[in-house]
């Protein structure tokens, strides 16, 4: 058993986007991703699928040349390879579920 928590030892930072590893099994990994207002992820993609959470704050999400404004509680899952990108409308804390096989140093390099 793991626990974890997406609301214990926030941290955020003033440059980019703050990523913090939460629960990494045999199944997937749980990634929270911690946004100042205006901090963004520029265009990536995955080569797996991935689920996004919104579960504090709103997020400008876009999808191939498409923006969904998304707000707390809002959920949106990508098959692989689409090119998506990221823009905190204020301060969030967005959770990310990535495959088992997806590389958490993947995420961290789009936002360096």
């Amino acid at each position: 058993m793991k626990l974890a928590s997406l609301t214990n030892q926030i941290e955020s930072k003033t440059d980019k986007p703050a990523i913090s590893v939460l629960l990494d099994n045999d199944f997937h990994k749980e990634i929270r991703i911690c946004f100042k207002e205006g901090q963004l992820m520029k265009a990536h993609k995955t080569g797996f699928p991935i689920v996004v959470e919104i579960f504090e704050g709103a997020i400008d999400f876009g999808v191939e040349n498409e923006v969904f404004s998304l707000k707390r509680g809002d959920l949106i899952s990508l098959d692989p390879h689409i090119v998506h990108d990221l823009k905190a409308i204020k301060e969030s804390i967005v959770r990310l579920s990535l495959s088992k096989h997806d590389a958490t140093s993947r995420v961290k390099k789009v936002i360096h």
